[in-house]
């Protein structure tokens, strides 16, 4: 007698399980095209430094435009709540662990001061690079306009998950099409894991769209709440809707992988998986230049009642420039991200970021650990 089940439930896969498939031609590394677009902006880097107030300042922020991508500044965080918010960050860099949590609470219990945003903003253009900005969707509606008054150049609406409904008997939500008239920049929202919540937040006229709940080195949502959708499947099933969305209206919506990238191959396989740019946290809080000091923190760890992001350690041991684009110093892909993008699609013969959407992927749970035994020897000692 066959049993009913009360509910179907499908394989989902991370970077770790599975594994690119080289072509048939290959094609010079200096020869592949790493090109990202959003809108009318175009970065020679599809990486974008994640919007933590450990990771991205002004300064950092100045930096990574320079290098040839972007990194978003929150608008929410440290940066807009004080004055000299290099204090403020040395403060939480020297906390006891046993005190971390209680202490961000308390920090980001701040209010919100409209003229740091101008100033902050400001100090960014003056220096000829681009301005990403990031917003919480309960702050969006009063403070975007004060963003797009002082000139910012992209938009991210982001929160843990983000959709473009949603149910509350306490205000009238973020409606994302009218936030799309009412700022004249592209608008990325995020994050999201689905196919059907991607295409909708698509269909309301935003331009690029955030994937990943909880993968992320500092984010504990999934050990708190049991939420979330493995990367690789995550990745796969958005891009599925922007293809999706791409035939019913001809507009392209960029694809961003969010968390989960920590060596070189995870962040190949997420432009394989149908990226068209990863946003780096931890990994680039390691950055000598990162104002964290060797730390990184969940943007969700102030929450006033259930704090789900944890303070890590990650140190700050490269310059964001080898961190990007080498010279290595280390043999475990940690470093020369943009190096080991360029090599991979060399290798799987992809010219561009599209050409590399349809580079074959195979499951492959044992890609890792197949005949590395000395390998594994040499680390337990």
């Amino acid at each position: 007698m066959a049993i009913p089940r009360f509910k179907e439930m499908e394989r989902a896969y991370g970077f770790d399980e599975v594994a690119l498939v080289p072509g048939d031609i290959s094609v010079n590394p200096d020869q592949a095209n790493t090109d990202f677009t959003i809108g009318s902006f175009t970065f020679s880097v599809p990486i974008v430094a994640a919007a933590m107030d450990a990771i991205v300042d002004p300064d950092f922020a100045v930096l990574t435009s320079k290098l040839g991508g972007f990194a978003v500044l929150n608008l929410d965080g440290v940066q807009t709540r004080y004055d000299k918010p290099e204090e403020v960050l040395a403060e939480i860099a020297q906390a006891p662990d046993s005190e971390v949590t209680s202490l961000l609470q308390q920090i980001y219990s701040q209010p919100i001061k409209e003229n740091l945003i101008g100033e902050r903003i400001e100090g960014i253009k003056r220096a000829g690079a681009t301005c990403a900005v990031s917003l919480i969707p309960a702050t969006t509606k009063r403070l975007a306009p004060v963003a797009s008054e002082a000139g910012a150049d992209i938009l991210v609406v982001q929160s843990t998950v983000t959709t473009a409904r949603h149910i509350s008997k306490s205000y009238r939500g973020l409606i994302f099409s009218e936030l799309c008239q009412m700022v004249s920049m592209p608008i990325i929202v995020g994050n999201c894991v689905t196919y059907s919540a991607a295409l909708e937040l698509m269909r309301a006229g935003i331009d690029g769209v955030l994937v990943g709940i909880g993968p992320g080195a500092a984010c504990t949502t999934r050990e708190v709440i049991g939420v979330g959708v493995p990367q690789v499947t995550a990745t796969m099933d958005c891009a599925a809707a922007r293809e999706t969305h791409l035939k019913e209206t001809g507009k392209y919506v960029a694809v961003i992988t969010d968390g989960g990238v920590r060596v070189g191959s995870d962040l190949c396989k997420a432009f394989a998986s149908g990226a068209d740019a990863v946003m780096l946290g931890s990994i680039l809080a390691q950055a000598r230049e990162a104002p964290g000091k060797g730390y990184n923190w969940g943007m969700s760890h102030p929450h006033p009642a259930l704090p789900r992001g944890t303070r890590v350690k990650v140190g700050a041991r490269a310059s964001l420039e080898q961190l990007l684009f080498g010279p290595t110093s280390v043999t475990d892909g940690t470093e020369n991200f943009v190096g080991a993008l360029r090599t991979a699609m060399g290798v799987c013969g992809a010219l561009t970021i599209k050409d590399m959407h349809k580079v074959k992927m195979v499951i492959a749970p044992a890609i890792k650990t197949e005949g590395k035994y000395f390998q594994a020897v040499q680390a337990a000692s």
